[in-house]
């Protein structure tokens, strides 16, 4: 595996999850990483797992530009260059399911704002760093990308436009010596994901209902990172993990319009779909 030494890689949303399982992955093979994540959040206990040595902390709302520079200063202050940005801050639309009839107001716009909004700050304040020492920018998306949003439609729209951000920012940078790419987790085994694996019975069951069982195994953060880390290190379009998912995502031109017919027609599904229209207030 590429050893990263000398390399400083920012990641955003790095206190739990995915986030922190990359920058330890990347801590060990050398890089010098600068945490970001909220104030509220202990990125101290973050470094300290990772020994203190070659770690800086930047406490920052994604949602706020200047927040996200101060953060890019931080690296280049501590280190004096960067080289890899993580841009993976992101939430779920919250602890139950919703359809976009039964979601509260307010839930789209707070999750447009950190997981679209967020990355679009994180990599407009980094890229001219990026750009200066021709570095590599992954941008966390998710399956949801390309699978039918059902009970998750603000989520899913937020990943499908960080897809888009990413593969255009990876043709954008052509003509330089920097790129970029695009991270698509499947179920990860964090918080995020508790919604559909337990946290919400009528979500767990429609996920049970709508997807082969092999899909719904999740992964654990730091397998995801070991692969993420290794498709860094190729400055690699697009990483897909668990691998299970690939075929679906290559074919999803013939694969999304079966799914969505089928879930049109399932009869569970819109019993369970009515469910969820049940809790509007």
């Amino acid at each position: 595996m590429k050893d990263h030494s000398g390399q400083v890689a920012l990641i955003t949303g790095a206190a739990g999850g995915i986030g922190s399982a990359v920058a330890s992955a990347l801590h060990r093979r050398g890089a010098s990483i600068v945490l970001v994540d909220m104030a509220s959040t202990d990125l101290e206990s973050v470094a300290a797992t990772l020994g203190n040595q070659r770690v800086a902390i930047a406490y920052a709302d994604v949602t706020v530009r200047e927040q996200l520079d101060a953060a890019v200063a931080t690296a280049i202050e501590k280190f004096g260059s960067l080289d890899i940005v993580m841009a993976n801050a992101g939430i779920s639309s919250g602890a139950q399911a919703s359809t976009i009839r039964s979601v509260d107001d307010g839930v789209f716009e707070r999750v447009i704002g950190v997981n679209l909004v967020g990355v679009w700050n994180t990599v407009r304040a980094a890229l001219p760093h990026i750009v200066e020492s021709g570095g590599y920018v992954l941008l966390t998306s998710s399956t949801y990308a390309y699978l039918n949003g059902l009970a998750n439609a603000p989520y899913a729209a937020s990943k499908a436009a960080v897809e888009q951000l990413g593969r255009a920012l990876r043709a954008e940078l052509a003509g330089t010596k920097a790129t970029a790419g695009v991270l698509y987790p499947g179920w990860v085994a964090t918080p995020i994901a508790d919604v559909a694996f337990g946290g919400d019975t009528v979500a767990t069951a429609m996920i049970a209902r709508a997807f082969p069982t092999p899909l719904l195994r999740p992964i654990t953060p730091d397998k995801l990172a070991r692969v993420a880390v290794r498709g860094i290190g190729r400055r690699a379009a697009r990483i897909a993990v668990p691998g299970r998912w690939i075929p679906i995502s290559i074919l999803r031109g013939i694969v999304n319009p079966i799914m969505d017919a089928t879930m049109e027609r399932d009869a569970e599904l819109i019993r369970l779909t009515a469910e969820l229209d049940a809790r509007r207030s």
